[in-house]
């Protein structure tokens, strides 16, 4: 199972990017993605995830409005269009695997992923 994450880079506060996440080495269609975020002496926080059909998705709040996930299970390819960055965006961004075709537990918390890639440097200037 390979997760990479690109389409990182420096942008002014208010401008957009969009990040891709290219998967191989499992079927894709079966699991949900998602998008992680960690920033310097910060906890990481669960961004987005879109569920194995691409038919639900879901945001944390900080960027709710703001960022859209999508998928293109042809290509085996999860995106994060992010619009509107704040400087407080900035961070290494990931995305990872479910185990499950879902995105949430019973709580509303992100499921477990069970793969990560490697990041990508997301950096807002204000």
């Amino acid at each position: 199972v390979q997760l990479q994450a690109y389409g990182g880079g420096l942008v002014q506060a208010g401008g957009s990017l969009r990040l891709s996440c290219a998967a191989s080495g499992f079927s894709f269609h079966y699991y949900a993605i998602g998008w992680f975020r960690q920033a310097p002496g910060i906890e990481r926080e669960g961004v987005s995830c879109i569920t194995n059909t691409g038919q639900f998705r879901h945001y944390a709040d900080s960027v709710k409005g703001r960022f859209t996930i999508s998928r293109d299970n042809r290509k085996n390819t999860v995106y994060l269009q992010m619009d509107s960055l704040k400087p407080e965006d900035a961070a290494v961004y990931y995305c990872a695997r479910s185990n499950e075709r879902h995105c949430l537990r019973g709580d509303g918390s992100f499921n477990d992923m069970g793969y990560w890639g490697k990041g990508t440097q997301v950096t807002v200037s204000s």
